[in-house]
């Protein structure tokens, strides 16, 4: 278990978007260190509940340390696509005021090189947010086709040279298993022809890898539609994306919700559109330059906000 700490993004903005009351009911779907909702449980009264989400079982471990004393909270080791499954069991359905979800690897995760997260320190190539369950980035790249490899690199890397980076690992793994994250970085950074400035030429492949194994792109499909249904009429619900895969499904969801039911073109409709469950709340928020230059993994930080309606 880590012990290094993680500063939470847009913390002030955050806190104003969940409209925070002090006998509220609120989520944070992913814990991670708990910098989210340390400053809920500041916020809330004796009469306030915060239940926090993880996978992760560092985040276990610190969620027991750091709060297990607070009756207010409750943590459940849990992906957040069990949301629904979870409130349900609370006794929550349909009175939680806001939920809190903070997408991507935590600081934690990729600052601990046995987790194989980062290609800036040599680890083990892991990269599973739970790792215990599913099987390893290294296990992943020995079995996967070369054809399959380079869709993943093309869909959630956007990898501009996914060919060559999926042909270069495909190679390299005939000569000897892949399973540290210096390997994988050296033979990505030789296969890439140019660079982006100030972006490692990993970056992306690392993304996708990383995507690709802990599907997070199904857990978020899956948890938006059930975050939805435990809100109350008024609650909130708010989302920090970090690259554009995120955010363009979060922005596309909550507009769907805010428009309603599409019809055809030319149809005479009566009254409001039907199926509009929420209202979205301003633009999307980015990070300060303040905040930037204190903490650099926030420069990709994007809050949308959006309240369910009755």
């Amino acid at each position: 278990m880590t012990t290094d700490t993680h500063l939470p993004v847009l913390l002030a903005e955050t806190q104003e978007a969940l409209n925070l009351r002090p006998d509220g009911v609120y989520v944070d779907g992913t814990f991670g260190r708990g910098g989210h909702a340390a400053a809920v449980l500041e916020r809330l009264g004796p009469s306030g509940r915060l239940l926090a989400l993880d996978r992760d079982p560092d985040a276990a471990r610190w969620a027991a340390g750091r709060f297990s004393g607070d009756p207010r909270f409750t943590f459940v080791q849990a992906a957040f696509s069990r949301l629904a499954e979870i409130i349900a069991r609370q006794g929550w359905a349909g009175r939680v005021d806001g939920i809190l979800l903070d997408l991507g690897v935590s600081s934690p995760q990729l600052n601990d090189p046995e987790r194989g997260f980062s290609f800036r320190q040599n680890g083990p190539l892991d990269m599973r947010m739970n790792p215990v369950t599913g099987i390893s980035a290294a296990d992943w790249l020995s079995r996967i086709s070369e054809t399959a490899l380079n869709q993943v690199l093309v869909e959630f890397g956007e990898e501009r040279f996914h060919r060559r980076v999926a042909r270069a690992i495909i190679a390299a793994r005939q000569q000897g298993p892949v399973t540290t994250t210096a390997q994988l970085a050296a033979l990505i950074a030789a296969a890439v022809p140019t660079r982006e400035s100030g972006q490692h030429p990993a970056t992306r492949a690392f993304q996708a890898i990383r995507i690709a194994i802990n599907d997070e792109l199904v857990e978020l499909a899956a948890v938006l539609p059930q975050a939805v249904t435990v809100l109350k009429t008024g609650g909130r619900l708010t989302v920090i994306s970090f690259h554009s895969l995120e955010d363009r499904r979060v922005k596309r969801f909550m507009r769907e919700q805010a428009h309603g039911q599409e019809l055809p073109l030319g149809l005479p409709v009566m009254g409001a559109p039907q199926g509009m469950t929420l209202r979205l709340i301003g633009r999307a928020i980015r990070p300060g330059a303040a905040e930037i230059a204190a903490n650099p993994r926030a420069r990709s930080a994007l809050l949308r906000i959006a309240e369910r309606l009755e």
